[in-house]
């Protein structure tokens, strides 16, 4: 299947690009936000987590569109990935390259943290970086 292989090739095409040139700007004005839930909002699983962002589009990974991006959702993370790097792809951070905009997602009983974080193209945050605040729920 020859499928992987072009989209690899397509991939390092593109992270290769980007670190010659730097980071997308971002442009001024630019709001991620979370929808919901709210901070400080009791709720139960699954938890329904919408993303909001102004001032900029959503692309799906791989397109280069200026003033696009795609959403990472941070759970439960104490301080922002390195910037100059793609965001990393664990449990803590949640890759939305398809471009959605909205998420369920199971997590444990207990007091948790959300944040949003704009990534361009190949994964890597902005300049300056687009970011929600930081909001904490609570899961029955």
């Amino acid at each position: 299947m020859r499928t992987p292989l072009i989209f690899s090739t397509l991939l390092i095409t593109l992270l290769v690009a980007v670190a010659a040139h730097g980071r997308t700007p971002s442009p001024p004005g630019a709001t991620l936000y979370i929808i919901s839930p709210l901070h400080g909002e009791v709720v139960s699983n699954p938890v329904e987590v919408r993303f909001g962002l102004r001032g900029m589009g959503v692309a799906p990974v791989g397109i280069d569109r200026e003033n696009t991006g795609h959403h990472h959702l941070l759970i439960d993370v104490g301080q922002l990935p390195p910037l100059d790097k793609p965001v990393p792809t664990d449990d803590n951070h949640k890759h939305f390259g398809g471009g959605q905009t909205e998420v369920q997602i199971t997590l444990p009983p207990g007091e948790h943290t959300l944040q949003l974080l704009l990534g361009d193209q190949s994964h890597i945050p902005h300049s300056p970086p687009v970011v929600s605040k930081r909001i904490t729920i609570t899961v029955e």
